[in-house]
């Protein structure tokens, strides 16, 4: 868990992120004896735009492959500028756009013996859910059960998210893996 000056701290570097990229077309860069220890940690995390309660972009890492300030700067910067979903992000559409950052933990495999065994080890509002079937995969944050309150409701979008047929989840070879996150916002 972060204290209330780490939380300020990480929404700040988001917004110094996309702004900076605004002015330069660069990464931020902050000397590492700047940033709290806990962000130096390897972690991963997502970043995520809203306008207006809308989605306006989301970017990031569902295994932990940099410190996580770093993940951070590269991950506002690619909601803001490189989510295939949207154009670019506007300075305009920026005054009015609502930053979150949710840090993830490692993500864990689930073992299941059936689709209903599946349906009962996923926990709504806790889990964040990564599926992978054959070469493709998707992941839903925690957040996306507010939308989709339902298991199978869920785990269906979740498939057509990764460009498989709703109801994919229940084929043999699926695999699962949950995490959960600190929301910043």
């Amino acid at each position: 868990m972060f204290n209330i000056i780490e939380k300020q701290f990480i929404l700040n570097l988001a917004h110094q992120s996309i702004e900076q990229y605004f002015y330069t077309g660069e990464l931020l860069n902050i000397p590492e004896e700047e940033i709290p220890e806990k962000l130096l940690v390897e972690q991963s995390c997502f970043v995520t735009l809203t306008i207006d309660n809308e989605l306006r972009g989301c970017i990031g890492h569902t295994a932990p492959i940099q410190s996580l300030y770093l993940d951070i700067i590269e991950n506002a910067v690619g909601s803001a500028f490189d989510d295939p979903r949207f154009p670019p992000l506007s300075e305009e559409e920026y005054s009015q756009t609502k930053v979150e950052v949710s840090i993830l933990t490692v993500p864990v495999e689930l073992d299941f013996s059936s689709p209903e065994d599946l349906l009962n080890k996923i926990r709504p509002n806790i889990d964040g859910v990564i599926i992978k079937y054959e070469e493709n995969g998707a992941t839903y944050l925690p957040q996306v059960w507010e939308e989709i309150s339902d298991k199978t409701q869920f785990l269906d979008s979740l498939c057509e998210k990764a460009s498989l047929m709703a109801g994919d989840w229940k084929k043999r070879g699926v695999k699962v893996w949950v995490y959960q996150v600190e929301v910043i916002k």
